[in-house]
């Protein structure tokens, strides 16, 4: 790690999106790693992050960027994935890893254009699912493997359930939970769920425009089984308008043989565990297990953060940085790359699929359009 990393920073009139998870901020104060230049279409865009980040530097265009600084990495930020296939591709081909925030893409065959152009120019292309990173999700998988809750039966992911209850909730916070789910069990070898809009069967003729521009979603319901291997069932679930203000309800659960395990999307993300082997319905008494974050490498700086982007993101962009320095000099894969970020992908496709199939679906899927985009609004 003795390298000198020079980082950019591609945004893209963040103004358009809603809020940020601080992607930008990932390789701030290590010890070796400099941010050189920032680009973004958007002056006032382009100027708040280069006084965030001590760019020294900026430019309107990523492609400029990119030839006149010739960056080791970029941190692609924008939160919209209408505004990756571009950037990710030509920053590829110009040689630079690259740091993606997700969702990765709209469609599936876009996201296997984008991990093509990372392939084909030896470049390492990692995902912003930060849970992979964070001490909590990392004890429970540990928890998981060493039988600490018995034989694995079951996994539970629950959405945020706020006004984008359903499918945009799925696509943009769900796509964390399924990430994880996957983290803890593999592959899911397919997918049987339900999706309903305004208490009927939805059809693509109720195919919606987001909140944000992240491409088309449906369903203000959802309800997906996933069938991982060695018989462990996953399950999905958002609906429309549940959450309240009040306690979080976004969150995943394991259930065990001998224990049940559990964290919820809070400010605290603490891992319970409940140590029964009686069916969850039944309650009881949960137990935190401390899972302390992972210490600052030598030579860094506090972490930095921003309005709305609390420690959570802060520390696990870092963890991510960090871990993607680590992968190219040891010419390995991230923790969270590509790949899985479109397998998240395969899973929320899968979802349409096989309602609108009305059967399990295998996956990964065949068809790598938007199984909404027969409605339209797919250009």
């Amino acid at each position: 790690m003795s390298k000198m990393w020079r980082i950019a920073i591609v945004d893209h009139n963040r103004r358009l999106a809603k809020g940020h998870h601080g992607t930008h901020l990932a390789f701030s104060g290590l010890p070796n790693a400099e941010i050189v230049a920032v680009a973004d279409p958007d002056e006032e865009s382009r100027l708040t992050i280069q006084r965030e980040t001590g760019a020294p530097r900026v430019y309107a265009e990523w492609g400029e960027l990119a030839e006149q600084e010739k960056p080791d990495i970029v941190c692609v930020c924008s939160r919209l994935p209408t505004q990756h296939l571009e950037a990710v591709e030509g920053l590829a081909q110009a040689g630079c890893h690259i740091y993606c925030e997700k969702p990765l893409s709209v469609s599936l065959a876009d996201a296997d254009r984008m991990i093509a152009a990372a392939d084909a120019a030896g470049v390492k292309l990692a995902v912003g699912h930060l849970a992979r990173y964070a001490a909590v999700f990392q004890k429970a998988r540990e928890l998981i493997k060493s039988g600490g809750i018995g034989q694995p039966l079951s996994v539970f992911c629950r959405g945020k359930e706020d006004e984008r209850g359903g499918g945009e909730d799925m696509l943009v916070l769900g796509s964390h939970l399924l990430d994880i789910a996957r983290f803890f069990f593999g592959d899911p070898e397919w997918v049987f769920a339900h999706v309903a809009t305004a208490g009927h069967d939805f059809t693509l003729a109720d195919t919606r425009e987001p909140t944000e521009p992240v491409g088309p979603v449906g369903g203000d319901s959802i309800n997906a089984m996933y069938g991982f291997a060695d018989g462990v069932r996953g399950q999905f679930e958002s609906r429309h308008d549940l959450f309240d203000g009040g306690e979080v309800r976004m969150g995943i659960t394991v259930v065990g043989s001998e224990a049940t395990i559990s964290v919820r999307y809070d400010n605290d993300r603490v891992l319970r565990i409940r140590r029964s082997n009686r069916p969850g319905e039944d309650g009881g008494e949960y137990e935190v297990i401390p899972t302390p974050p992972q210490p600052a490498p030598p030579g860094a700086q506090p972490l930095y953060t921003t309005k709305g982007m609390g420690g959570y993101f802060a520390q696990n962009n870092r963890q991510a940085a960090l871990d993607l320095m680590a992968a190219i000099t040891e010419d390995r894969e991230p923790l969270a790359n590509g790949r899985d970020a479109r397998w998240s992908l395969e899973m929320i496709h899968g979802v349409y699929a096989s309602h609108l199939e009305r059967r399990a679906i295998p996956l990964p899927l065949k068809n790598r359009q938007h199984p909404l985009e027969k409605n339209g609004m797919m250009e």
